[in-house]
């Protein structure tokens, strides 16, 4: 303010000054008046525009404006007041105050934001960086890295595959070349980062970038969200390693919000395997639509812990929340919990779900998978749930083993349910998910943490893949898609071999694929060598919602079904494998047929 004051009778005197050989007209108690007026005025108006109130280390073009605005109004007081009490406006002495205000006055604040720029940095050593998009959010990610002292991140060059601004300056930085261009100019420039900054790019995309930047030995991290651009909210430590989920080449499937509002808002919604990597994220997502109470079943006390306490966090003053310890295996008390709450809304996500141990220990999938489903479904059927929904999953397609065998019995235990039943049986079916428990992701990055080598089954071996939200919205969304009796199935786009997984994951925890190693160990029992999502007699083409369509998979006569489970825990355990996969292959029949002769 001090300094202010002085600036501001300096600008008047010196404009009479400047002005006083060529008039002499303006009297020293015209100048003292004029002088208290604009003293005045421009404290009230500095007062307004809060100019005592900024950081003026972090002064732009902003700041500048706002200077402006509080000079020339306080220079338009000082001319009004000359006006009523001379008389007359003395334009050229004004004018001359002015310039001499938005000179001093903002050169007196940028000045110490040059200072401080130039001879107040900390003494960090900085990693040269390269930014993929010279758009809105490229350049923001530049500007913010160039202010951030406390980042050790710099910024050298742009990259972007607009032709129009190759060589164009952007805070000083070039646009150096387009994307395939990346490797060179990491290496003519030094670059030990690169940083995608394009918000709105499809996972294809991201793909293909990032697979060009994998052939460096730069770090590769990616701005998450287009909303932090958007909104001005953009900050250097929202970046973000590039993730395996980036690298899917598939974009997620939208949901319809209003169709799973009007079902879940203001309902009790029951979840099994409520401590598990899916039915937890099922949880989370079920949650964002305000149901009345909802309802965590699991075997495991510590899961269902974490997950009761994350959304107790978050929810406790919209939502009930219920925590129940139960083994879906109870039948007893699957029909106590059920009897309890009557829920409107059940997601079935209990299961044993890792293939080669389900393989070892079929007796246990077929208790959890087949019985298990059976109590928590025909419980759901007594007690009136409206809608049951199945987790299912690929593996369910032609099985070869325990685990896919069991969950497709499973989807025939709901699916004849469906036909007499007055709740709303469905299941879902969808591919691996990526970092779920017993998934290859956590088993990778273990082996990458110790080292290497990863291992891999077999190098042509390959899988569907989606990412645990986007599982969970869609088991959320085909509940609202119920009918009765359906298999929804997601279009995953293309399989991914599991070598290339491995491979990018190696990348992307930067190592070379050289470094850690990769080890082919063969396939394990019960795997197979690719998935299918639907059988050649299970195929609909039309979808009943974008990417996701209904298999006609029909299930095993009822009565037949059931005799048929009900033996499969009374023989040894070869018998029981192989007659297990038989009933999931609607061959069981003919099989008891030919040995009955």
């Amino acid at each position: 303010m001090l300094l202010d004051s002085t600036i501001v009778l300096f600008s008047i005197y010196v404009g009479y000054f400047i002005l006083h050989p060529y008039s002499d007209f303006y009297t020293s108690k015209l100048l003292l008046m004029s002088s208290i007026v604009l003293l005045v005025s421009h404290h009230v108006f500095a007062l307004v525009y809060r100019l005592y109130h900024k950081a003026w280390e972090y002064a732009s073009v902003g700041e500048m404006f706002t200077i402006a605005k509080a000079v020339t109004f306080s220079i338009i007081t000082a001319a009004i007041a000359q006006a009523v009490g001379a008389g007359n406006v003395y334009t050229r002495v004004l004018l001359i105050t002015w310039m001499l205000h938005l000179l001093l006055i903002g050169g007196s604040r940028f000045s110490w934001r040059m200072y401080r720029d130039h001879y107040m940095k900390p003494k960090v050593e900085k990693r040269k960086t390269l930014i993929v998009g010279a758009g809105s959010a490229g350049t923001a990610v530049a500007r913010q890295l160039l202010h951030n002292y406390d980042v050790d991140l710099i910024p050298i060059a742009f990259v972007d595959d607009d032709p129009r601004k190759y060589r164009l300056e952007m805070y000083g930085l070039t646009v150096c070349g387009n994307i395939e261009d990346i490797p060179q100019v990491v290496k003519k420039q030094n670059i030990t980062d690169i940083i995608i900054a394009i918000p709105s790019i499809s996972k294809k995309e991201i793909r293909r970038i990032y697979e060009t930047c994998a052939e460096t030995d730069a770090e590769v991290k990616i701005m998450p969200m287009i909303e932090d651009v958007m909104t001005g909210k953009l900050a250097v430590s929202a970046l973000r390693n590039v993730e395996v989920e980036d690298l899917l080449g598939r974009e997620p499937v939208e949901l319809d919000i209003s169709s799973i509002s009007e079902s879940i808002t203001g309902s009790t919604v029951l979840v099994t395997g409520a401590g598990g990597s899916i039915g937890s994220e099922i949880c989370r997502q079920i949650c964002h639509f305000n149901p009345k109470r909802i309802v965590l079943v699991g075997h495991g006390e510590f899961s269902i812990y974490n997950i009761d306490m994350e959304l107790r966090q978050m929810y406790q003053e919209q939502i009930e929340i219920i925590p129940v310890i139960a083994d879906v295996q109870d039948r007893t008390r699957m029909f106590e919990v059920m009897e309890e709450f009557k829920p409107d809304v059940v997601y079935h996500a209990a299961a044993h779900k890792h293939v080669p141990l389900m393989e070892y220990n079929p007796r246990e999938a077929v208790k959890n998978n087949i019985f298990g489903t059976r109590n928590v479904a025909e419980a759901a059927d007594t007690f009136g749930v409206n809608t049951f929904v199945l987790v299912s999953t690929d593996k369910a397609v032609n099985p070869p083993n325990v685990m896919g065998a069991t969950k497709r019995v499973a989807e025939m235990i709901i699916q004849n349910l469906a036909k007499e039943s007055n709740t709303e049986f469905v299941a879902v079916r969808f591919g691996n998910v990526l970092g779920s428990r017993g998934s290859v992701i956590p088993l990778f990055k273990k082996q990458i943490e110790v080292g290497g080598p990863v291992t891999v089954t077999h190098p042509e071996m390959t899988r569907y893949f989606m990412t645990i939200p986007e599982a969970s919205r869609l088991v959320i969304q085909a509940g609202t898609l119920a009918r009765g009796g359906e298999v929804f199935v997601l279009d995953m786009g293309e399989p991914v071999k599991i070598s290339d997984l491995a491979k990018n994951l190696i990348t992307l925890s930067g190592y070379t694929i050289e470094e850690i190693g990769i080890q082919y160990s063969g396939i394990r029992p019960g795997e197979k060598m690719f998935e299918e999502l639907l059988n050649e007699n299970e195929v609909q083409k039309e979808q009943v919602f974008p990417k996701i369509h209904i298999g006609k998979a029909d299930p095993m006569d009822r009565v037949e079904l059931l005799q048929t489970i009900d033996r499969l825990l009374s023989i040894d355990m070869e018998e029981m494998k192989e007659q297990l996969i038989q009933v999931a292959n609607r061959k069981y029949s003919e099989v008891i047929v030919a040995k009955s002769s």
